[in-house]
Parts: structure tokens; C-alpha cells; sequence
């Protein structure tokens, strides 16, 4: 009797052992790589199973290990796919969410694990890799599917801005107005003709420069303006968008640094350095605030964005962001741009050369990108991810006054170049 108790009790001993020293989840982390696909790797302190289903527009990674309690409940996302994931703590289980921006075809994702390796330090690692559908458009122009790290196309205007309005507003059409709008096309084809060419011309001219002959190098826009592309700051309208704001903090570093506030601060400096030169300069935000204003969607939040610099009929549009990576030792600047006219890459290039040039970081290089606000807006536009908050050197650089004032200085060059 007396054997069976300790029996007893040494198998409770183990099992107790084995509770005590059940895996447990102590970092979640994510990435997009160029191929646009979202990573989230799941780092345990030992062998865990995992399963992945979906749940509606929802994506699931469930790790059979405990959350750690410095693992937080939430973190943002920049990805085609989502903004956010949310990591879920079953008790015996934890349950990685993925809200989802857009439906993923069949097969667009799998999950595998990667085992610990005492020679890095790395620890068992569950890895998800999520592939995003090719970006598409509407006949409309309104976005069906993410094309950057936010939703695209909102044809929803911004309040207080009727230049924008005009162009934004989408019209209910009545049965009265179906007649009348066909009686009114069957004219047009019988007699408008001559019309209707010149028209055809002119929009698909939209975005394209005039002759480069032409000695201001002018280039027509959308609306009954003309963005200029040389002859020095003086005069020249830019708008610059400081990353991100308001409820939307951006990349954070691990000291809890919110890309938001570098951003902010960098662009405050660029828009100093341009005035004292002669430019008009307007920001998208100048304090910690939505730009749409507070409960918007992603989509009006970007749109509202793109709507200054088409208000202001800039001559160019600058957005500042920080990048981050799961690689924590992958760093540098890099500049993105959109090829809608002859100048984003010329843009592009003059302020990447001159960040590239002048700081001890990885130039990473220009790159063509589809994000939103520089795709969507009319004149020549870039985003510039100034550095990795990601990486510990960099994120101590970009905290200092020295990392900001250079950096604002050397875009601020870079624009004066691009218009020399």
C-alpha cells in the first residue's frame, strides 16, 4: 500500500514538473518582405504544436503554449494585409489573430516551425507566412483590394474641403436621371464627336508632363493646375506628411519609441529648413492627431492625407515614416516613389543620394512601391523611411537631436536639388 502512494506520488511530482515547465510563448513579431508577404513568428521557450484556420476575414495561428506575460495583447501591423494582430491568451493555449483587410485565395498561406539553435541563441520558433492577393482597381478608382501598408481608395471626401469634394462625391443615380443621361449620350454620339476626341486626349494626358522643351517644365495635373519641377525653392508649394499620428502610433521601438513622434519632429524641421529657402510649406498634421479626425477608416485617414497636398495644388508631396523589420539587424534609408509621372523617380533619387551619402547606415536604396499616398496623389510624390526603429543603433540615433537635424537637413536638400 505504502509502495503505491509513493508511486502515486512521484507520478504527480512529474506531472507537476511537466505544468511547471510548459513551453511558453515570449515574443510575437512580424515583417513583410519584398515579395509583400506578411511573416509572424511565434518565439516559445520549447517545442509547441500549432494550428492554422480562418474565422471569418479573420486569420488564426494557435501555438499550444502559454503566453508570457511581456508578451503584449496587441501590436500594430504595415502590411498589405492587416493593421494589427492580436495575440490571445487561452490559459493552455494562445490564439495569434489576424484581422484581415482582404480575402486570401486558396493556399495564400502556410505555417512551419523552426527549430531552436543553440548556436545563435535562437529559440523554437512557429513561423506563418501570409502571400497577398495582386493589387487591383475598380473601373470606378476605388481600391478593391490594400496596395501599402493601409487601405487604398475612399471616396469619401474630407470635411471642409470642396476643392476635393468635387471629385470625391459619388452620385445616387435616379430612373429620371438614367433617361436623361441616355438621351443625353445618344446626342453627344451624333453630334459631339469633334468633342468627344479632344476629350479622350486630354485624359490620357493626366499625369503626364508637357514637352520637356518646355523651359519651366511644367506638367499637368489632375485638377486646373500645374505642378513645376524646376527653378530653385522660392515660390514652390510642397506638402509634407509626418508618418502615421493620433491613435495610429506607427513602428514601435523596444524602449516603447513611437514612429509617430519621430516622424512629427523630423518633418517640423524639413518644413523650416524649405521656408527659410522661399517655399510655401504645408503638413499634413503639425500635433498628435488623426488627420481625417478621430474613428475614421484607414482609407479616409490616407485619403485625407493626399487630399492637402491636391488642395494646396502642391508642386510635390513628401511623406516621412521610420521602417522596422523582424530582422532586428537589418537597417538603413531607403526612399519609395510610384512612377505615375516623369519625375517621382527623379525625386526619389535626389533625396535617397543625399541620405545615402552622408550617414554611416545601409543605403537600402530607391525602390517603386504602390502606397497609397504616393500613388493616389497627383503630383510627384515619394515616401522616405528614414532608418529602423527596429534596430537598437538606429533606434538610439533617431532619438537624438543630432540623427533628426541631419536628416531633416539632408531631405531638405535633396528637394532643393530635385528643383535646380
Amino acid at each position: 500500500m505504502r509502495k503505491i502512494f509513493l508511486l502515486t506520488l512521484l507520478a504527480c511530482c512529474m506531472l507537476l514538473g511537466a505544468v511547471a515547465q510548459a513551453a511558453q510563448i515570449t515574443d510575437v513579431k512580424w515583417g513583410v518582405n519584398k515579395a509583400d508577404v506578411l511573416r509572424i513568428v511565434v518565439d516559445v521557450t520549447d517545442t509547441a504544436g500549432y494550428a492554422v484556420d480562418m474565422e471569418g476575414d479573420t486569420l488564426n495561428l494557435t501555438v499550444n503554449a502559454d503566453k508570457g506575460a511581456q508578451v503584449p495583447h496587441s501590436k500594430a501591423v504595415k502590411s498589405y494585409l492587416a493593421d494589427s494582430l492580436k495575440i490571445v491568451d487561452k490559459g493552455s493555449y494562445t490564439v495569434v489573430r489576424v484581422p484581415l483587410k482582404q480575402r486570401l485565395l486558396e493556399k495564400s498561406y502556410k505555417a512551419f516551425v523552426l527549430k531552436k539553435d543553440p548556436a545563435t541563441g535562437r529559440p523554437f520558433r512557429v513561423v506563418l507566412d501570409v502571400t497577398p492577393r495582386q493589387a487591383s482597381y475598380s473601373g470606378s478608382g476605388a481600391a478593391t483590394t490594400v496596395v501599402s501598408n493601409r487601405p487604398v481608395v475612399s471616396n469619401r471626401p474630407t470635411k471642409n474641403n470642396s476643392s476635393i469634394k468635387k471629385n470625391t462625391v459619388i452620385k445616387t443615380s435616379t430612373a429620371a436621371d438614367k433617361k436623361a443621361d441616355k438621351k443625353k449620350s445618344s446626342s453627344k454620339k451624333k453630334n459631339d464627336n469633334k468633342k468627344n476626341t479632344v476629350a479622350a486626349k486630354t485624359e490620357t494626358t493626366v499625369n503626364k508632363p508637357v514637352n520637356k522643351s518646355d523651359t519651366d517644365k511644367l506638367a499637368v495635373i489632375k485638377g486646373n493646375g500645374r505642378f513645376r519641377t524646376s527653378g530653385g525653392l522660392d515660390g514652390k508649394i510642397i506638402t509634407l506628411d509626418a508618418g502615421h499620428g493620433g491613435s495610429d502610433p506607427g513602428a514601435i521601438g523596444s524602449d516603447g519609441t513611437k514612429e509617430k513622434n519621430i516622424t512629427l519632429s523630423i518633418t517640423k524641421m524639413v518644413k523650416e529648413i524649405l521656408e527659410q529657402k522661399g517655399a510655401k510649406v504645408y503638413m499634413t498634421r503639425t500635433t498628435d492627431v488623426d488627420v481625417f479626425g478621430p474613428n475614421a477608416s484607414d482609407a479616409e485617414e490616407l485619403q485625407a492625407r493626399v487630399n492637402v497636398g491636391e488642395k494646396y495644388n502642391s508642386d510635390m508631396f513628401v511623406s516621412l515614416h521610420i521602417n522596422s523589420s523582424v530582422n532586428k539587424n537589418v537597417g538603413g534609408f531607403s526612399t519609395y516613389y510610384y512612377p505615375k509621372t516623369d519625375n517621382d523617380l527623379r525625386l526619389a533619387k535626389n533625396i535617397q543620394n543625399k541620405l545615402a551619402a552622408n550617414f554611416g547606415v545601409d543605403d537600402l536604396g530607391v525602390r517603386q512601391a504602390n502606397f497609397y499616398v504616393i500613388k493616389r496623389i497627383s503630383m510627384p510624390a515619394v515616401l522616405v523611411e528614414m532608418c529602423f526603429i527596429s534596430n537598437e543603433k538606429e533606434l538610439t540615433l533617431m532619438k537624438g537631436q543630432w540623427f533628426q537635424k541631419k536628416t531633416a537637413r539632408l531631405i531638405a536638400e535633396g528637394i532643393e536639388k530635385y528643383f535646380a
